[in-house]
């Protein structure tokens, strides 16, 4: 290959990333609309987005961690109560 190939090469790969990547920029920011005007709609239903926020954290963890990690506040919580 000689320079002018790799500089062409080079130029459409750059641009295939980057359009690539304002793509998925684009489809992110719509992805946290959506997630915002549902948590909106599961306020405007009494729903507390703390919790739901907690709970949806809680599912993404295995249950060995959330078990050690509930152990350790009750340790924690004994130790503020001495």
């Amino acid at each position: 290959m000689n320079e002018f190939t790799e500089i062409t090469v080079a130029t459409g790969l750059i641009k295939q990333v980057v359009a690539r990547i304002e793509s998925l920029e684009e489809k992110k920011t719509e992805i946290q609309t959506e997630i915002k005007e549902t948590f909106d709609e599961a306020k405007a239903h009494g729903l507390d987005v703390q919790i739901l926020k907690q709970l949806i954290r809680l599912r993404k963890k295995k249950k060995e961690d959330i078990e050690e990690q509930e152990e350790l506040l009750e340790i924690y919580k004994r130790a503020l109560e001495q």
